[in-house]
């Protein structure tokens, strides 16, 4: 009798399980937007105010007031999506009850 064993890197993952060329250009595309949207919002939160109102800058980005109101909202929608996701999970993992 043989015995088959699959082979695990040091991370843990099956080595034949590793990303492929989409998966990695979907992770960098992931981490640039990340990036780009942190940077964005530090300059319009941290920056901005301590730059003239008349100044060219101020044309890039939206009133201050949105600084708050656009994550709130974006919490918001990421709360609702892991609950729906929780709801979706135990519903479909639920046991039927036993009848006797």
């Amino acid at each position: 009798m043989t015995k088959t064993f699959r082979k695990f890197s040091k991370t843990g993952l099956k080595t034949d399980d590793m990303a492929t060329g989409v998966d990695q250009a979907v992770g960098m595309g992931l981490v640039v937007f990340s990036l780009v949207l942190f940077t964005y919002y530090s300059i319009w939160v941290i920056v901005l105010p301590f730059v003239a109102g008349d100044h060219v800058l101020h044309n890039y980005f939206l009133p201050r007031e949105y600084s708050i109101i656009l994550p709130g909202v974006a919490a918001i929608v990421l709360l609702i999506c892991i609950g729906a996701f929780t709801a979706v999970v135990l519903w479909k993992n639920r046991k039927p009850k036993k009848t006797d």
